[in-house]
This record gives C-alpha cells, structure tokens and sequence, in this order.
C-alpha cells in the first residue's frame, strides 16, 4: 500500500498578499491531492479559537476530518488539524498537549486503511528552540506508549532549521526523518521546516516540495510531500 502524505502550515489563511483567503488554501490542497494531510495554524489564536477554514467547505472536498477539537468552532489542536481521504476509517483521534512557554500541541489520529491500522501526528513545534527537543521526546513518548506497534507518520513545522541537528537527532531507532526540501518562506524558500518523519514500517518513494503560482502566495510556507509504501511484515 502507497499512501501520499502532506503537511501544509497555512499561516491562518494568510497569504503574502494578506489576504485571508481558506478557499485558496483549499485549492492548493487540490493541487496537492494527498491521501492525509497535516495543517498547522489552522485555528486562530484568540476568542473560541475558529477554524480558519470553515467545516462547511472541508464536507465539499475529498477529506473529512480527524475529530480532535475540543472548542465547537475549531477544527484541530493549538492549531493542528487532520484531514484523511472519506474512505479511510478513523478509528480514534487525540489532541496530544507537549511541554512548551507557549501553547503547542499535536493532533493524533489512529486510521485503518485497506484494513491495515496506522497512526499519524500532526505537530507544530516550538519556535525559540528551547523546548522542542522535549516536544519530540513527548511525542515519542505518546507513541511508545500506546498499545500496538502501528506503522507510524509524523509530520509537521519542526521549526528546526539544520537537516539533521539539534532536536531532530532525537529520532533514531528506525525513524525515517524525510526532509522534502526548502519550504520557507514560500516566496524564496531557504529553510526546511517542514518535515514528515516515517517509523520503520514505511519506506519513502518520492518527496517533494509543492512550488506553484497558487501555493507560492497562500501562506508564508510551502506544502511538502511524502509518497509512503507501507512494508509488509
């Protein structure tokens, strides 16, 4: 089984035009057509934290959520939020708190697809860099303990600018860190923020960054792809 992931910071619906504009950020999800996707900054950060894209026009695409909310109005976790293809079935989702001066947090969602069970986070790091090794040892930790040794995906902003430094050496042990290329900022791209990180379950067909006219201007970051083949035991 070949699933195609993307993790896509949508900067609230902002684009460089500062325009507020979910539509836009919809359709470069169109463009980008991937089977699970991991949005960060799509709640806002003040009141009942609204989804920046409205549910509504989520129930018009190819995705349905993973229910991890926890305010009416949102659609994910400080942030975080998870969309699967309508086939797939979500079995449970989780929104996962991780130790930070700033609310951060992951959302967790366990799918079985084509009846094989897998697990995918979606996570925003720290910015400073103070607190994000201690956010992946968290996240780790979630996984370790969680019942079941499940083909696992976690993608996301990492916020880490070196390719295999700081807090991402935290991740050893058979995880894959797949670093699709420069995806900040979207309009000159130089660092490589945005990364999707495979268990050992999972070997990587292609990576890409997803640099197009529409995706250049949406938001201040660039979606990143990851084709995944699921291994057979």
């Amino acid at each position: 089984m070949e699933l195609t992931f993307a993790s896509y910071n949508i900067h609230k619906g902002v684009g460089l035009d500062r325009r507020r504009d979910p539509e836009r950020i919809l359709s470069v999800l169109h463009e980008i057509d991937a089977d699970i996707i991991a949005l960060q900054e799509a709640d806002r950060r003040i009141g009942e934290r609204a989804s920046v894209v409205p549910r509504a026009e989520i129930d018009d695409t190819p995705w349905r959520l993973v229910e991890v909310a926890k305010r009416p109005r949102s659609i994910g976790w400080h942030g975080n939020a998870l969309l699967v293809r309508r086939e797939m079935d979500v079995v449970a989702g989780d929104p996962l708190d991780l130790p930070t001066l700033e609310p951060r947090g992951a959302a967790c969602g366990e799918l079985r697809v084509e009846g094989r069970p897998l697990r995918v986070i979606g996570t925003h790091l720290d910015l400073s860099g103070l607190r994000r090794r201690d956010q992946i040892r968290s996240l780790l930790g979630f996984v370790a303990d969680c019942a079941g040794d499940l083909p696992t995906v976690i993608m996301g902003d990492f916020n880490q600018w070196g390719l295999r430094t700081g807090a991402m050496r935290e991740f050893s042990d058979g995880w894959q860190i797949v670093t699709p290329g420069r995806s900040y900022p979207s309009r000159q791209p130089v660092a490589s923020l945005d990364r999707i990180v495979a268990s050992r379950h999972w070997r990587c067909i292609s990576a890409e960054v997803h640099h197009t006219g529409l995706s250049s201007v949406a938001s201040d970051h660039l979606p990143v792809t990851a084709q995944l083949k699921l291994l057979t035991d």
